[in-house]
């Protein structure tokens, strides 16, 4: 075990378990999601509206095949608002996939890389 500087040895941490009330809570909400949206399989949100120079909550949804489903505006506001509400950690300047299936949270510019055939 490192020692600190006076000597004595630090107290161990203890490893941090993942909240089951916040996975759950996920869980919950891609299913909401996915019961207001059918066919949609990803919600794509961020804090930008296309088209838009002031921060917006915005989300677009996509189906099995990548094609977008439409969204009204309430359903996108809503979605959107959800999502940013329930994973507060995440950079909200960047935009975020949710999984309806499984409900992770995956940055956007991931799913741009893995569809180039980059990883």
């Amino acid at each position: 075990m490192p020692e600190s500087r006076n000597g004595r040895a630090r107290p161990a941490r203890s490893a941090q378990a993942p909240d089951p009330a916040t996975s759950d809570r996920r869980r919950r909400l891609a299913t909401l999601l996915a019961d207001i949206v059918p066919g949609a399989r990803t919600i794509r949100v961020s804090q930008r509206e296309p088209g838009r120079t002031w921060p917006s909550p915005h989300a677009r949804a996509y189906d099995v095949r990548g094609s977008l489903v439409a969204l009204n505006r309430t359903q996108g506001l809503t979605a959107a608002r959800w999502v940013m509400r329930t994973h507060p950690e995440a950079n909200w300047s960047e935009a975020y996939d949710l999984d309806l299936a499984t409900g992770v949270l995956r940055p956007a510019a991931g799913a741009y890389a893995i569809a180039d055939g980059r990883r």
